[in-house]
């Protein structure tokens, strides 16, 4: 019976010391595999946006330039046709907007004449809204000309934009500074 003790003693310690290979060998295979596609998608890890629709990325980017023309020439009776009645208005620091004309006229009071937006050239991304219109989402900057003439770093913005009519109107803003 010793016999068999100390044989069973050995094929249980074989097996266990297989047992615990196979898991290592499964562990270090995985943790190889892990670090194999972290490296990979590393590398990989770029972004080029191409827009789904070339015309509605063409005519979101010729609002845009509408826009912010007449933000900073100060024409608010342009920049009041191209707000919809019903915006919402969100900034990160001044909190949410929902009146058309308080908007304007903070815009009348605190920007004109005193302040250029710039956009980051080729930061314009559009993306469509089935049935309503399209979503922008882009980077620029403000010139402050009343504390320097350099523009500020690069500001996250994205716009809701509303097509009734063939006509496009802002409803949305989410400003980020």
């Amino acid at each position: 019976m010793n016999v068999n003790m100390n044989a069973a003693v050995r094929i249980y310690t074989k097996f266990t010391a297989m047992k615990i290979f196979k898991r290592s060998a499964l562990f270090a295979l995985l943790i190889t595999l892990a670090a194999s596609l972290t490296a990979s998608a590393q590398s990989q890890d770029s972004y080029t946006y191409k827009p789904e629709s070339q015309e509605l990325y063409n005519s979101i980017v010729h609002m845009d330039s509408v826009y912010f023309n007449a933000y900073n020439t100060c024409d608010m009776d342009k920049q009041a046709a191209i707000y919809a009645d019903s915006i919402e208005f969100y900034h990160d620091k001044g909190g949410l907007q929902t009146s058309k004309q308080a908007l304007l006229a903070a815009i009348k009071q605190n920007i004109c004449g005193k302040v250029t937006r710039v956009l980051v050239k080729g930061s314009i991304e559009v993306y469509p809204i089935a049935g309503f219109g399209a979503v922008e989402i882009g980077l620029h900057r403000f010139i402050n000309h009343q504390e320097s003439e350099s523009p500020s770093k690069p500001d996250k913005f994205i716009i809701i934009w509303r097509n009734r009519n063939n006509r496009w109107q802002i409803t949305r803003v989410i400003s980020l500074h």
